[in-house]
C-alpha cells in the first residue's frame, strides 16, 4: 500500500475526514472506518495542542494518516503539530506563492526549509531522526487551501511551487469571499472550481475538495468531476445529521 503522499503524486483517489471534537474515540472510529486520511481542525474548533498530539496519535495507530489543519500559517504552530507527529498540514487561506513558501519553510528542515530541529514524537525523541529527516524531505504533506477569490490570480504560482503536495478547496470561505456565502450552485461559484481544478490539472496538483454534508450523492459526484483529494465531512454534521434523520421520520 502506498502511503498518502505517495498517492497525491500519483493522483490516486483518497478520502478522509475532519474532527473538531477532543476525543480519541471519534479519532478512532474514523480511522477504523477507513477513511485514508483524519484530519484533526485547529483552526474552527478548541482542540488545544497538547490534545491534539493525542488525536495525532490514535489516528497514526489505527492505521489512518494524520493531518492537522492549522489555525493559520504559523511557523511555530506548524513545527509543533509536525513534531508531535502530523504528518502534515492544511494551510487555511493560500492566497500567493509568498504563502506557499512561508509554509513549506515551515515544515521543512534546512537546507530546503527553515525549521527548528526538536527531539519529540515525531522523531521518536531522537533514536528516529535520520529516519525521520529522510521521511520529512520525501514524504511530508502539505495541502494549500483555496479558499479566497484572490487566490484564484495566483494559481500558475501556487500550483508550481515546490513542495506542494495537493490542495483543498474551502467552499464556505471561497463563497464567503465571492460574497455569495453558502451558496455552491451559483453559477460564478462552479465557474472559479471550474477553473482551480482546470490550473491544477494543467500542473499535474492533485485536487481537493470538502463535501461538508455527509451526503453520498455529492461524494460520488464529486469523484466523478476528478477530486482526488477529498474530505467527506466532518464530525459535528456526521452526528447531527445522523440524529436527525433517524428522528425525522417520528416527528
Amino acid at each position: 500500500m502506498k502511503n498518502l503522499a505517495k498517492k497525491l503524486k500519483s493522483n490516486i483517489l483518497t478520502i478522509g475526514a475532519w474532527i473538531t471534537i477532543n476525543h480519541p474515540s471519534i479519532a478512532e472510529i474514523f480511522s477504523n472506518a477507513g477513511f485514508d486520511w483524519v484530519v484533526v481542525d485547529l483552526e474552527h474548533s478548541v482542540i488545544t495542542l497538547s490534545e491534539a498530539e493525542n488525536l495525532i496519535r490514535v489516528i497514526e495507530l489505527s492505521g489512518a494518516t494524520p493531518l492537522v489543519r492549522l489555525t493559520s500559517n504559523d511557523p511555530d504552530q506548524i513545527k509543533r503539530v509536525m513534531d508531535a507527529g502530523s504528518h502534515g498540514v492544511i494551510v487555511p487561506m493560500v492566497k500567493t506563492l509568498l504563502d506557499v513558501q512561508k509554509a513549506v519553510n515551515s515544515v521543512k528542515y534546512p537546507p530546503i526549509g527553515t525549521r527548528g530541529v526538536g527531539l519529540a514524537r515525531a522523531q521518536r525523541w531522537g533514536n528516529a531522526f535520520n529516519k525521520y529527516l529522510k521521511w520529512l524531505e520525501e514524504d511530508s504533506i502539505i495541502i494549500v487551501q483555496i479558499e479566497h477569490i484572490a487566490a484564484v490570480d495566483n494559481l500558475d504560482e501556487i500550483f508550481s511551487a515546490n513542495g506542494v503536495s495537493g490542495y483543498i478547496i474551502g467552499p464556505y470561505d471561497l463563497s464567503s469571499s465571492m460574497n455569495i456565502p453558502g451558496d455552491f450552485k451559483h453559477s460564478e461559484f462552479i465557474k472559479v472550481i471550474e477553473k482551480i481544478k482546470n490550473k491544477a490539472k494543467e500542473h499535474s496538483i492533485c485536487g481537493g475538495i470538502h463535501v461538508v454534508e455527509p451526503n453520498k450523492e455529492e461524494l460520488h459526484k464529486r469523484i466523478n468531476e476528478g477530486y482526488k483529494f477529498i474530505a467527506y465531512s466532518l464530525d459535528t454534521r456526521i452526528l447531527d445529521s445522523a440524529s436527525r434523520n433517524a428522528l425525522s421520520s417520528l416527528k
